[in-house]
């Protein structure tokens, strides 16, 4: 995998952000990646996020996702009411460190493993 590559969009019944994440992603990568879907939500009054990483891999260590999750997300760029869905491949753990400093952080973050139970989630907050 290479450096990674992201896109930004509505979601089609427009009532999320989706951010999808595709290559090696860092925390320096992964601020900016949250940094661009946060300002599309502000400027779309929504807060609510599917992040899809199911084609990308952590490569942070255990001590770089803590910092990410209780220092860089603290920032006036990124929406701390934000509830997001992390949609991480079957068989990939990189994230799940992220998922568990980010809720222990006070963050709104569920990681899930199937596009439909993410968006489901979504919808229902």
């Amino acid at each position: 995998m290479a450096a990674s590559s992201y896109e930004v969009k509505l979601s089609d019944d427009g009532t999320y952000i989706i951010l999808t994440v595709v290559g090696e992603i860092t925390s320096q990568s992964a601020m900016e990646q949250n940094v661009a879907a946060h300002a599309e939500g502000r400027k779309l009054g929504i807060n609510r996020y599917l992040t899809d990483v199911r084609q990308a891999r952590n490569m942070d260590s255990v001590v770089h996702n803590y910092q990410f999750a209780y220092d860089d997300m603290v920032s006036p760029d990124v929406d701390s009411t934000a509830v997001v869905a992390l949609l991480v491949a079957p068989d990939d753990h990189s994230h799940d460190f992220v998922e568990t400093f980010a809720r222990n952080a006070g963050l709104s973050v569920t990681l899930f493993r199937d596009w439909d139970e993410a968006v489901n989630f979504l919808q229902q907050k």
